[in-house]
């Protein structure tokens, strides 16, 4: 009676198992890799964050440009007063002045006058040094911050071929997971048949069960990381739900250390380095430019009337060219070129730095691909050796000559051995993919540079 109430239970929670999860899955929308880095690069949150940043910089260009275009400006003032400067000047703006004005008693006591004073006018820098120097510096940037716009996109294409082989490896995980759950299951017939007909104990049918459970809980933990790892996808590709994978794994060719050297002297962010490296001298003429003076013309048309806004009793207009040089500014200049010659040697320290780690990180990337291809083809022998171990211990055990710890030992080899085939496969190919990345390559051989 005992002995059906446990395969029952063992039963039932098989079933649990197999129908909860699969129904969950069943709607999930299934993506090949070349999709997915495509759906990522278009609609991950970070890249279209990073592309607003991006937008950012090139309107500070269209900032920095007009600095060096004239200002137009357009004014409306209304003063009322009986200071007599101004009541002397407003009359004559506004062409009523008359020779009764020269009176003394009217130049020393003048009665309020009301102005209304309109202008239009304008300035236009006909040479200013540190502009020029502005706009050149913010071009400069907007470059350094397209290529590590590109070096962003490999990022999160790194990211997402990442997570996919998670998915893979979780789906195969499961599948691991369900064939152990199976020869658990038959270890369980089979310790039952044999207690049941004298020749095995029950114990054995007692450890074969608990066996059957530790297979449960495994492919409960193994559908759950395929789960997390699907939803880890989908919000890659800036989705609120869970995606599945379809198609062909990753299959990048391991070519020589040479080649990955070579392009990653080119990476993205190492040539954005390089540009605010060059860009941090601009800072040292920015701060240089302080010593020059600035040159421009400017105008204005302007309207006076005693009693109408934007009335015209009186018109004049003037055209003014202008020189202005800062002489003395309390050494202010003196520090910030100091201060911008110590930015030069920090930008081309930290740019010396960047090349020696980029460097190192292709160098360990590759030695990581070798560990993890000679891990591949130790897990396949592992596995064959673990299936054919288990098939004997198994016969063994039918036939009496080994007790069923030996079989239940060699099942978890052997489960053991499924798992950690498809987790060293996995490691060998994103291994690959990961020193591409190191070497700023992998957009362009897998395809999706243009995207």
């Amino acid at each position: 009676m005992i002995k059906k109430s446990v395969a029952g239970a063992a039963l039932f929670c098989i079933l649990a198992l197999s129908l909860s999860p699969a129904e969950g899955r069943a709607e999930e929308r299934k993506i090949s890799l070349t999709e997915a880095i495509t759906t990522a690069l278009g609609e991950n949150h970070e890249i279209r964050a990073f592309g607003h940043a991006l937008s950012a910089q090139r309107e500070e260009v269209g900032i920095s440009r007009s600095l060096l275009l004239p200002r137009i400006s357009f004014e409306e003032r209304f003063m009322r007063t009986n200071n007599p400067v101004y009541a002397f000047m407003g009359k004559l703006n506004q062409e009523r002045f008359q020779a009764s004005d020269f009176a003394l008693s009217s130049l020393n006591d003048p009665k309020a006058i009301t102005d209304f004073q309109t202008s239009l006018s304008f300035e236009q820098p006909l040479y200013e040094r540190k502009a020029y120097i502005g706009l050149e510096i913010s071009k400069k940037e907007l470059k350094a911050k397209e290529e590590e716009f590109s070096r962003k996109k490999e990022e999160i294409s790194f990211r997402v071929i990442r997570t996919w082989l998670m998915v893979h490896t979780a789906k195969e995980y499961v599948n691991a997971a369900e064939k152990g759950l199976e020869d658990a299951k038959e270890h369980l017939r089979i310790a039952e048949l044999r207690a049941d007909s004298g020749l095995g104990l029950y114990s054995d049918t007692l450890r074969a069960s608990t066996a059957l459970t530790g297979a449960e809980q495994r492919l409960v933990s193994s559908r759950k990381e395929l789960d997390v790892s699907q939803r880890a996808l989908g919000l890659l590709l800036g989705m609120e739900s869970s995606v599945d994978i379809t198609g062909d794994l990753p299959d990048l060719p391991l070519r020589d250390m040479e080649a990955y050297t070579t392009e990653s002297v080119s990476r993205a962010d190492l040539k954005a380095g390089e540009i605010r490296s060059r860009n941090a001298k601009n800072s040292v003429k920015m701060a240089e430019a302080g010593y020059f003076p600035s040159l421009g013309i400017g105008g204005s048309y302007q309207l006076n009337d005693n009693s109408t806004p934007f009335g015209s009793e009186g018109t004049s207009w003037q055209v003014t060219a202008f020189l202005r040089w800062n002489l003395f500014d309390g050494t202010r200049r003196e520090h910030e070129r100091s201060k911008a010659k110590f930015q030069v040697a920090e930008a081309e320290a930290e740019l010396s730095g960047m090349k020696n780690s980029v460097s190192f990180r292709v160098y360990e990337a590759y030695q990581r691909v070798q560990e993890a291809k000679k891990n591949a083809e130790l897990a396949r022998k592992s596995l064959q050796t673990s299936e054919e171990g288990q098939r004997l211990v198994r016969v063994r055990y039918e036939n009496a000559l080994s007790p069923i710890v030996d079989l239940l030992d060699a099942q978890l080899t052997l489960d053991s051995s499924r798992a950690g085939l498809v987790a060293r496969e996995n490691d060998y190919r994103l291994s690959v993919v990961n020193l591409e990345y190191e070497s700023g390559s992998l957009l362009r051989n897998m395809g999706t540079e243009n995207k």
